[in-house]
């Protein structure tokens, strides 16, 4: 998985989850909702299952960041650090098919020559991801790459012509001036380091939109998951040669040159940040069918508190004012954010046929589902799924 790959999930919102989500919350006259669960139907997740799941997520996000950010610290292959986390998790998945817990598709040509906007798109943030975290500090990674909801808002506006409310252009002001104070006067970060975590906002951004269109080209969410760690995997690989980055390799395993005594924790990283890397994506399944996105927003706010004094306590990171508030104003925008497209998607809806199809009045009452690890601007585009929808009625 990416070192950081907490906004490269691969677990897109799943239609089919969202519409038995929006079973049990959306409550619709039209299905009913009575207080007792009736047979064949699932029960809601218990506090506990909640509990856990944003817990989990919140443990594998902050390990993925500060072990990348440990290991980079001590050894300069990002890319292949990199391609050794994408096969750790390919490894993985194909073991728990060994085992039946799931079942992976086969790998067709049709299917790649598809996939391929989404697998440029996929290794471009993740290399954009894995190179800022190496020339900034963890706690200003999240405004590094603070970006991500302006962007993700701007091109959905000019890819898929989706016009924002006020309170969504208000959320992203805040989110704006969020990353301006935590730019503002900062000595303890290059202007290279600042540029990557912009260059990796856009991909992010424009990777969430891409997504969307990607799941029309497999039969599900787990599949794009496999498809995209296998071929980004591959993708990577000559770039890992043509960087230099073999050398580096070949000198950490032989202990000279610039690898020595790097190979022990090269090899801890990568398989702590591989299993958990893949741990995420189980993250993403439970967040779908457990936690609102509201929950999501407040667990990543915490996640960037802990994040920024973790890094403060591991790594020495000074925190200035304008660091802090920048934080402050990125995380109060994007809850505020998801607070808002909250509310307008539970808001009075336009009346319809007396007996409406039971999907098309799934689709208009569906709440936003955010999985584990997504920007609120995945969430963005996932909720303009309904409206897409309606244009082509």
């Amino acid at each position: 998985m990416s070192a950081a790959r907490g906004d490269y999930t691969r677990v897109p919102v799943d239609e089919d989850v969202e519409l038995k989500n929006a079973q049990q919350r959306a409550g619709s006259p039209g299905l009913g909702r009575s207080p007792a669960v009736k047979q064949g139907e699932e029960a809601p997740p218990s506090r506990a299952m909640v509990v856990f799941s944003v817990t989990f997520y919140l443990v594998a996000a902050i390990v993925m960041i500060m072990v990348n950010k440990w290991v980079l610290n001590k050894v300069q292959i990002p890319l292949f650090f990199l391609f050794c986390q994408l096969a750790i998790a390919v490894v993985l998945l194909q073991l728990c098919a060994l085992f039946g817990y799931m079942k992976l598709p086969r790998m067709d040509i049709t299917t790649c020559k598809g996939l391929a906007p989404l697998i440029a798109c996929n290794v471009l943030g993740l290399a954009f991801n894995t190179y800022c975290l190496q020339y900034v500090d963890a706690s200003f990674y999240q405004i590094a790459r603070g970006l991500v909801l302006p962007f993700t808002v701007f091109f959905s506006w000019y890819i898929l012509g989706s016009r924002s409310s006020a309170a969504t252009l208000a959320a992203v002001a805040i989110v704006c001036v969020g990353f301006l104070l935590g730019v503002s006067g900062e000595i303890h970060t290059t202007i290279l380091g600042t540029g990557l975590g912009v260059a990796s906002s856009v991909t992010t951004a424009v990777h969430a939109i891409v997504v969307k269109r990607s799941l029309s080209v497999v039969s599900g969410t787990l599949d794009l998951a496999y498809y995209s760690n296998l071929l980004s995997a591959i993708v990577i690989l000559p770039f890992v040669i043509l960087s230099g980055e073999v050398w580096t390799v070949l000198d950490m395993v032989t202990g000279s040159g610039d690898g020595t005594g790097a190979i022990g924790t090269f090899l801890t990283g990568a398989a702590v940040t591989g299993v958990f890397g893949f741990l995420i994506c189980i993250a993403g399944f439970l967040s779908i069918k457990v936690t609102s996105p509201i929950s999501h927003m407040i667990s990543a706010a915490v996640r960037g508190v802990l994040q920024t004094f973790l890094g403060v306590w591991l790594f020495g990171d000074q925190v200035g004012a304008g660091r802090g508030f920048g934080i402050v104003f990125i995380l109060t925008g994007s809850i505020y954010y998801v607070y808002t497209k909250s509310q307008e998607q539970a808001g009075p809806r336009p009346p319809v046929s007396p007996n409406p199809p039971v999907s098309e009045h799934l689709g208009q009452a569906r709440p936003s589902v955010v999985s584990a690890g997504q920007t609120p601007g995945m969430a963005y585009v996932a909720s303009l799924g309904a409206d897409d929808d309606k244009s082509r009625r």
